[in-house]
């Protein structure tokens, strides 16, 4: 079996201002959102990721995470957004935050 994604193309498409902080927002809660259900399968804080002891060293706040951790969130919440106004729809602000 051969597997040759095919993701949106957002070559093109840039975040700025209220969005960029938008993705930030958004990678904090795809942290939680991940953290959470680790938590809810039993999993705990741990120095190293030990999948049999159900440790993880990434269980802590998002401002705790390494940077690499925290650019995997950021990416996922940029892509997502990128791939949005890709499909032709459009992003604003409505300050109901």
């Amino acid at each position: 079996m051969s597997y040759n994604p095919k993701p949106i193309d957002t070559t093109n498409v840039q975040l700025c201002g209220d969005v960029a902080e938008l993705a930030e927002r958004l990678a904090r809660n795809t942290h939680d959102v991940w953290s959470e259900t680790r938590l809810a399968q039993g999993w705990r804080y741990g120095e190293k990721r030990d999948d049999e002891k159900r440790e993880h060293p990434c269980l802590v706040d998002y401002e705790h995470l390494p940077e690499s951790e925290r650019l995997v969130d950021r990416n996922t919440a940029e892509q997502v957004l990128k791939s949005i106004v890709a499909l032709g729809y459009s992003i604003r602000n409505d300050g109901a935050a």
